[in-house]
């Protein structure tokens, strides 16, 4: 650490949070005791601390050495070198994906900082395999991911997080290679993704888990989820969604309220203010829940709320993951049928993008904390401060509606040129054809008009904002490329990483700067004589040409800007500038 952040450090052993909630939910029965042989690393220091990698890999070994119940499963390795793993916990003869059970699928640490659910999960992973609790694996399998982020875990530090209360020695929220995991589902560009995807699509989950800690206002409530769906809205797996809001969000938090502790909804503020309302907005495939979503599967994302004591926020996490795996075992045939509908639908057409609804869609009774605004020198005006006295309001609810819709095309078409693209569209299992003889396709294609960049953004540099002209025409692919049929369990998903106007698709993500690039040009001695018998002979392009120099006299001043007008209009431009390589294949 540098000589001034050392004398930081030294002033400022912790950032100054609000007051703690007091709290004796029942879940502190889960606690082991002093002196337990199988107390978890967490529980040894009374939940001050979070155990490193090695120390979490150790105890692990030793737990899974002891029980038949489990055994240890790698499915990838990071940047850095370290395996990824996941602890599979299942009854004796039923240890591989033949199982007819239903699988639970649970990751902690994808962000690496939040890491309730790790100790949560060796909690519980104790539980079932040494302190009777067994049978919640008689009609289900639990596959637990202790750490998502490993290289993220390993950069640990007590001052990683000054919005969260505790632990000691929390990871980072970001890889190695500084790219947030929970932005990469659909891209998926990281090897830890990658290695994720392909733990989803061997165990093809019935029910996905991915457990955070968020930051933001504070409030009563100390364990929230969200999923598409919840309320009847924003769903893409719309039978999903309906299993998820009312057999499964009921059971949990009855669960969790038996317990001790206190279940909303995702809270996310729409302003500093907070009294302003909360959003309830759809989740795009960039994030787990939206992912599982777009490919049918059951996904919660799972926040407890950081300005809780560790403890607390632990054991939320685990009632909440045993309530779910207990759940999952008992409903598992209505799982199962509405994954099942919405793998056989082929909806016509598909939100691609959300915006705000013009005013709150609902009002709900909020369990806040009271909040007062105190002057800041350093802010130069006031700042909002959180007193710790409860309070009850009720709270508008903000939701969102359909920004861009699209009719689904029959089909993509995905050039040979583009192999990652088909790599990565193979990754997530779509199901496409490779042609092997060139084809002639009737197809609708794509082209850019004033585009724009935008900032660095996970790695990429994505394209901000376009206008989107689509022209139908006859065009030929060469072998090698790839037909990727909209009549597929996964249409949905490949819709989302394909639509140009998908606002986590591969063009937004800036995956095919290639397009953004001239490599064909003219002099001006060709060009202008050219332009002025184009003038001569075309009154209608005259009159467009003549209206755009009186409107813009930037491109009346510009010479080149003027010329490049006309070559744009010519024969000579290249036909393939600013259009989107991947096709609709038109109805």
């Amino acid at each position: 650490m540098i000589p001034f952040l050392t004398m930081l450090a030294a002033a400022f052993p912790q950032a100054p949070l609000p007051p703690v909630q007091p709290w004796a939910g029942g879940s502190i029965a889960l606690v082991a005791r002093p002196g337990d042989p199988w107390i978890t690393p967490s529980e040894t220091t009374g939940f001050a601390k979070t155990p490193s990698y090695a120390e979490t890999r150790a105890w692990i070994d030793r737990l899974v050495a002891a029980s038949p119940l489990l055994r240890i499963e790698p499915f990838g390795r990071s940047p850095e070198g370290r395996v990824l793993y996941a602890v599979v916990a299942s009854k004796p003869g039923l240890m591989g994906t033949g199982t007819n059970k239903p699988v639970m699928l649970v990751q902690a640490g994808i962000h690496a900082g939040e890491i309730d659910g790790k100790d949560a999960g060796l909690m519980l992973l104790r539980d079932i395999a040494l302190r009777g609790k067994d049978g919640l694996l008689d009609r289900a399998t639990l596959v637990f991911v202790p750490i998502f982020n490993v290289d993220g875990h390993e950069r640990a530090g007590d001052y990683n997080r000054p919005n969260q209360r505790g632990p000691n020695g929390q990871g980072w929220r970001t890889t190695a290679q500084n790219l947030n995991l929970n932005r990469d589902y659909l891209k998926a560009d990281t090897p830890e993704m990658q290695a994720m995807i392909g733990l989803i699509r061997r165990w093809d989950p019935a029910l996905y888990l991915d457990i955070h800690v968020t930051d933001g206002i504070d409030y009563q409530y100390d364990i929230t989820t969200d999923f598409n769906g919840y309320g009847g809205r924003y769903a893409q797996s719309p039978a999903v969604g309906r299993w998820l809001d009312r057999t499964y969000r009921p059971a949990v938090e009855a669960a969790l309220t038996a317990a001790g502790h206190r279940p909303y909804q995702y809270i996310s503020a729409i302003d500093p203010n907070p009294d302003k309302g909360i959003e309830d907005t759809a989740s795009t495939g960039r994030y787990s829940d939206g992912y599982g979503d777009l490919r049918h599967v059951p996904t919660v994302l799972v926040e407890t709320h950081s300005l809780k004591p560790y403890r607390q926020r632990v054991l939320g996490s685990y009632v909440l993951m045993e309530a779910s795996l207990r759940l999952i075992g008992a409903q598992a045939a209505g799982a199962r049928t509405a994954i099942a509908a919405d793998r056989r639908a082929r909806p016509a057409e598909q939100v691609l993008e959300w915006k705000r609804s013009a005013a709150p869609i609902a009002s709900r009774m909020f369990d806040g904390i009271s909040h007062e605004m105190a002057p800041s020198a350093a802010a130069g005006g006031d700042v909002i401060r959180w007193t710790g006295r409860p309070t009850r309001i009720r709270m508008p609810i903000w939701g969102e509606e359909a920004a861009v819709t699209t009719r689904l095309p029959r089909a993509w078409w995905v050039p040979a040129s583009r192999p990652d693209v088909i790599a990565r569209l193979r990754l997530h299992g779509v199901t496409m054809e490779t042609i092997t003889a060139a084809r002639s396709v009737a197809v609708d294609r794509v082209r850019l008009v004033d585009p724009v960049l935008g900032a660095a953004n996970e790695g990429r540099v994505p394209l901000k904002s376009a206008s989107y002209v689509h022209a139908a025409g006859r065009e030929s692919w060469p072998a090698g490329s790839v037909r990727v049929p909209a009549d597929q369990p996964l249409g949905q998903l490949a819709a989302a990483m394909l639509e140009p106007e998908s606002p986590d698709g591969l063009l937004a993500w800036g995956l095919f700067p290639e397009i953004l690039q001239r490599t064909e040009y003219m002099e001006p001695y060709v060009v202008a004589p050219m332009a002025d018998a184009m003038l001569a002979r075309d009154p209608a392009l005259k009159a467009a040409f003549d209206a755009k120099v009186k409107a813009d006299p930037a491109f009346a001043a510009d010479r080149q800007a003027r010329l490049a007008w006309f070559y744009e209009r010519s024969p000579y431009h290249d036909a393939r500038y600013l259009l989107y390589p991947v096709a609709r294949e038109v109805r």
